[in-house]
C-alpha cells in the first residue's frame, strides 16, 4: 500500500473489477485516457486480463487500483515496459469516477508512484504518453513533475481527427542529464571510442 495527501494505491483486486469495467466502456473517459481508438472491453476479458496479470512476473507489470478515503474506487494507474539495463519505464493512469476529476487527485497518484518507481525501484526515468489535445492532463504531468521530451505530429487517430502522441517524462534527480554548456564537446567534435557503450 502506499498512502499520498489525497490516494491510496492498493495492488489491483478483483473487487475493483465491476467499476473498471465501467469506465473501460466508458467512451468519452477512453478517448482522453487512451491513445488507442475505444473498444468493447467484455467482462469476461477483463477477468482474464487480471487473472493472467496475477499468474506473470510481478517485476513486469505493476499494477495499481486508486482508493479515496473511505476505500472508494476511483481509477487505476501501472508501471509497465520495464528497461532493467536503462533503468526506464512507462506509467499509465486512469481517473474514471469524474467526481474525482481535476481535483488533483491523479497528480497525487502520479508523484506517488513516480516516487515509488525511484526510490523502491531503482527506475531513473519514467515516461508516459498523452493525447496533444488533452491539455489538461499535460498541465497534470507537468505539475507532477513531467516534461515534454517528444511530440510526434499527427501520430495517433482519434475522435474523427488526427492528433499529435506527446512524450513526456519525469527523471530521478541524480539521473538527470547534465546541461550542454558551450565548452563541452559535441558528438561530432569527440573522437569514436571503441565499444565505448560497454564502458558503462
Amino acid at each position: 500500500m502506499l498512502k499520498g495527501e489525497k490516494v491510496i494505491l492498493r495492488p489491483m483486486r478483483r473487487e475493483y473489477l465491476d467499476k473498471y469495467f465501467e469506465y473501460l466502456n466508458d467512451v468519452e473517459l477512453q478517448l482522453l485516457a487512451s491513445d488507442n481508438a475505444p473498444m468493447p472491453m467484455e467482462p469476461e476479458r477483463l477477468a482474464a486480463m487480471f487473472e493472467e496479470h496475477i499468474k506473470s512476473p510481478r517485476e513486469k507489470f505493476i499494477w495499481f487500483g486508486i482508493e479515496v478515503q473511505g476505500g472508494k474506487f476511483i481509477g487505476q494507474c501501472i508501471l509497465r515496459n520495464f528497461d532493467q539495463a536503462a533503468r526506464t519505464c512507462e506509467l499509465g493512469i486512469t481517473i474514471g469516477d469524474r467526481d474525482y476529476q481535476n481535483r488533483g487527485y491523479g497528480r497525487d497518484a502520479v508523484r506517488l508512484l513516480t516516487k515509488y518507481a525511484f526510490r523502491l525501484l531503482n527506475i531513473r526515468k519514467v515516461y508516459l504518453t498523452t493525447n496533444g489535445t488533452n491539455e489538461r492532463a499535460q498541465k497534470a504531468f507537468a505539475a507532477a513533475g513531467f516534461e515534454e521530451e517528444a511530440r510526434l505530429r499527427n501520430h495517433i487517430w482519434l475522435d474523427g481527427k488526427y492528433d499529435d502522441l506527446v512524450y513526456m517524462a519525469a527523471f530521478r534527480e541524480d539521473a538527470r542529464p547534465a546541461p550542454r554548456t558551450e565548452s563541452s564537446p559535441t558528438e561530432a567534435d569527440q573522437e569514436p571510442q571503441p565499444d565505448a557503450q560497454d564502458e558503462a
